[in-house]
């Protein structure tokens, strides 16, 4: 897997193709006039407050515009406050989750207890030209539930950027090794969340759906690892127009057999431009294939898309994107390969006060999760946080999950699956370096039995979970 990642994130990720607008032309635009922007190597992922002095100031702290590029391969942000500080900071875990029934869903089956014991590091490392933010959380998974094997827990958020001139490069990976479906994995506390989590944890933006592995239907169990790496290139035209390329590979495969391991290779290729100090609009092209480990189908995906976005730092983010979308399948059962559909997504980020909610959706074709070899599905989640005080915060959670085949599958489905979640937690702070965190939430399918490919699988089956957390982290080390 690892040599596999690597050749194509290697051989991918300058020539394939992506559009952005993280580019110095952006940053100036956002900028007030006469303050000049400081390069994305050292105001990217801003570090969080550190020491006493620092405390005392947060209320002057000003806030560094989000230059994710609006076609590229990452969620965009709110903003971040700005760099004080090179550090890193380790800590501590222990967190246990109440479930309500077994994946192997047994009929008349008690609850089962998952331990999960990890150790946690953020990194935040700034040079004049380039920065390296790292969230890592691995450890150990204890289960009482026969079905369930005991292994290993393992997430990981990386990025490294580099700035020249007119240039910005960066190179990304989340990783995941988990029990279960990382779709509404501890939500409501920071086990579904690498590194130390809250203020100490350097902000490192999402991968978009696109470009991330599908785990959306329940129907695949049993542990599994995910990953996806990116390098995106982006360059200055103008003052107020980029170009920006990226390659991307992903793939999720499986522990238990039953399932179908599946990866992808991603290319886009986009044109950004700045219309005003908080709108850009922007065109872009990519182009995704999907392959089965085991079968003969293979799927290539073309999609042309128009995309707009409005940042207002600290207040709203809204992107939009959307076209028309062309599938290519190797196999087929009725001698028609080619699919028309669309391709769209959204995201929105609004600032509240002590608090953010944000919500996004996307339609397109993904890698089938595991059961279906590719599907055509749509995706919605929406999260608030709050603070509830100075040591409490709350956090609430929802998301949706259709997923059918692609159309002229040469499997014998056409039933749909359906996933909904929901839940929500609070966590208090105990001192500077103690956690405790709470959190409910259920997870319920609506599957047809007889599509099943998992190791078990029944209709309209409810999930329950109480999860219960406990972090502690040093202080963090300034770093020179």
């Amino acid at each position: 897997m690892l040599r596999k990642s690597i050749l194509a994130f290697l051989i991918l990720g300058c020539p394939a193709l992506l559009g952005s607008r993280q580019v110095l032309a952006q940053v100036e635009s956002q900028a007030p006039t006469g303050d000049r922007p400081k390069p994305a190597g050292s105001s990217a992922n801003p570090i969080p407050l550190i020491n006493e002095r620092d405390v005392e100031q947060e209320s002057g702290n000003s806030v560094t515009p989000d230059t994710t590029p609006l076609t590229g391969v990452q969620d965009p942000t709110l903003g971040s406050p700005e760099v004080l500080h090179s550090y890193f900071v380790p800590g501590i875990q222990w967190s246990g989750s109440l479930q309500s029934r077994p994946y192997n869903q047994t009929v008349n089956s008690n609850w089962v207890m998952n331990n999960y014991v990890i150790g946690n590091l953020s990194m935040l490392k700034a040079w004049s030209r380039s920065q390296l933010s790292i969230n890592y959380s691995g450890g150990g998974f204890f289960s009482n539930d026969s079905s369930q094997s005991n292994g290993n827990y393992q997430q990981l958020a990386f990025a490294q950027s580099f700035q020249w001139n007119r240039w910005s490069l960066q190179a990304l990976d989340q990783f995941s090794y988990l029990p279960q479906s990382s779709f509404g994995f501890g939500g409501g506390t920071n086990l579904g969340i690498p590194g130390t989590g809250g203020s100490l944890g350097p902000v490192i933006p999402g991968m978009g759906n696109s470009y991330v592995p599908n785990q959306s239907i329940f129907a695949a169990t049993g542990s599994r690892y995910s990953n996806a790496a990116s390098l995106q290139l982006t360059y200055a035209t103008s003052a107020r127009g980029s170009i920006t390329m990226s390659g991307s590979y992903g793939l999720l495969n499986f522990v238990e057999s039953g399932n179908v391991d599946n990866d992808m290779i991603t290319g886009t290729l986009g044109y950004n431009y700045t219309l005003t100090a908080n709108d850009t609009i922007g065109v872009f092209y990519r182009f995704s294939a999907y392959h089965f480990s085991g079968q003969p189908e293979a799927y290539g995906d073309h999609s042309a898309n128009i995309a707009y976005s409005k940042k207002i730092t600290g207040r709203l983010v809204l992107q939009l994107y959307g076209g028309p979308d062309f599938t290519v399948s190797r196999t087929s059962t009725n001698g028609d390969n080619l699919t028309y559909g669309v391709n769209c997504g959204a995201t929105v980020r609004y600032g509240v006060q002590d608090g953010e909610l944000h919500a996004t959706y996307s339609h397109g074709i993904s890698g089938g999760s595991g059961v279906l070899t590719g599907s055509s599905g749509d995706l919605l989640s929406f999260g608030a946080d709050h603070k509830l005080g100075r040591i409490w915060t709350s956090q609430v959670n929802m998301g949706y999950a259709h997923n059918s085949p692609v159309q002229n599958s040469p499997l014998n489905i056409s039933q749909s699956f359906n996933t909904w979640n929901a839940g929500g937690g609070v966590n208090r702070m105990f001192g500077r370096n103690t956690t405790f965190g709470i959190a409910y939430n259920a997870t319920i399918t609506d599957y047809p039995t007889s599509s099943c490919s998992g190791s078990a699988c029944n209709s309209s089956q409810t999930y329950q979970y109480v999860t219960i957390s406990f972090s502690w982290q040093t202080r963090p080390i300034v770093l020179p």
